[in-house]
């Protein structure tokens, strides 16, 4: 689809700006060991591959996650009885979501809010169409950023009155170091109103095979995605990796409980970027994510430190995954 705002009432674009990614890509290669934003996996072609893994028979959350919802979307609309603006971060193709869209009678609003700009375009405009009822308010920004969320024109007035719930699937929060997610659960819980509603996917603690199995995926797929972030940034700033240099590999951190991916290189190389340059030799690694698991007393632990309880947790049959809904204290 174009890459058109004019058929939201409102939009926010706050991308990431060329400076802010040369920052960060140099102060990450600087580190030992090195590492890279996650957030920059999310090009159009990130968010596409990103998608065909969420299909992979070897990647179990999202499957998982989405079967959860399906079977709790009675209990969601007993407890969602007013008018409801949901807000997503990391929204993507928002497949999840449609079930909520079209289940939850008591939204009037979802403001979906992602990185990848073109993507989020993209499946915004799918939303409003297939939607027409529903506000969809796209917000192109990343996590950390302070998002400024504004009902002040005169066409959205009624949004000002209604509740908010932020969905969180996916167990993106397992990204975080454990002080990270600590900040982002605040700065989440600052969104609400007391009352309102966190519902938030969380991946838990299991045996390290199938774990590492779901992302070292038969096919390839996890490994194109984690290369394409070298190519992201080669299109975005001048660097010239070679994203096909590097190996994928995926480990578990029994001691972390984390999933931690890597980009290995595959020979010696010098890395050129605006600042100067980096050399890595054969088997030098790049840490492109974390993807913490959890207990589920120890989230319900954290969260609880960032004003929410845990009100419910469901969880499939065999305790893979769980939703759980945080009530703002």
């Amino acid at each position: 689809m174009h890459d058109s705002v004019s058929e939201f009432d409102l939009f926010l674009d706050l991308e990431p700006q060329t400076d802010s990614m040369e920052d960060d890509v140099w102060a990450g290669l600087q580190d030992q060991p090195r590492w890279l934003p996650s957030k920059y996996f999310y090009d159009a072609r990130g968010s596409a591959l990103f998608d065909q893994i969420c299909d992979l028979p070897e990647y179990y959350p999202t499957r998982t996650e989405a079967g959860i919802i399906r079977n709790i979307l009675p209990e969601l609309n007993a407890r969602l009885s007013n008018p409801t603006i949901m807000l997503e971060y990391g929204s993507g193709s928002s497949t999840k979501t449609q079930l909520l869209l079209e289940n939850l009678g008591a939204l009037t609003a979802y403001v979906p809010i992602d990185i990848s700009r073109g993507h989020l375009l993209s499946t915004g405009q799918t939303l409003a169409h297939r939607y027409p009822s529903l506000r969809i308010l796209p917000v192109c920004a990343d996590y950390g950023q302070r998002i400024p969320f504004d009902w002040e024109a005169p066409e959205l007035d009624e949004l000002g009155k209604a509740a908010r719930m932020i969905f969180f699937p996916g167990s993106t929060i397992g990204n975080f170091t454990r002080a990270v997610a600590k900040d982002f659960l605040k700065r989440m819980r600052a969104l609400l109103d007391e009352g309102g509603y966190l519902l938030i996917g969380v991946d838990l603690v299991k045996d390290a095979t199938i774990l590492e199995a779901a992302y070292n995926d038969s096919a390839g797929v996890t490994a194109a995605f984690n290369r394409n972030m070298l190519d992201h940034i080669n299109a975005r700033i001048r660097t010239d990796f070679q994203s096909e240099a590097f190996k994928h590999l995926a480990v578990w951190d029994a001691s972390e409980n984390r999933i931690e991916m890597r980009l290995i290189a595959s020979e010696a190389m010098d890395v050129s970027l605006p600042q100067g340059s980096i050399s890595l030799e054969k088997g030098d690694y790049i840490r492109t994510e974390y993807s913490h698991k959890y207990h589920v007393d120890d989230f319900g632990d954290l969260a609880r430190q960032c004003g929410f309880a845990t009100e419910h947790v469901w969880t499939d049959a065999n305790r893979w995954f769980s939703v759980q809904m945080l009530r703002a204290d």
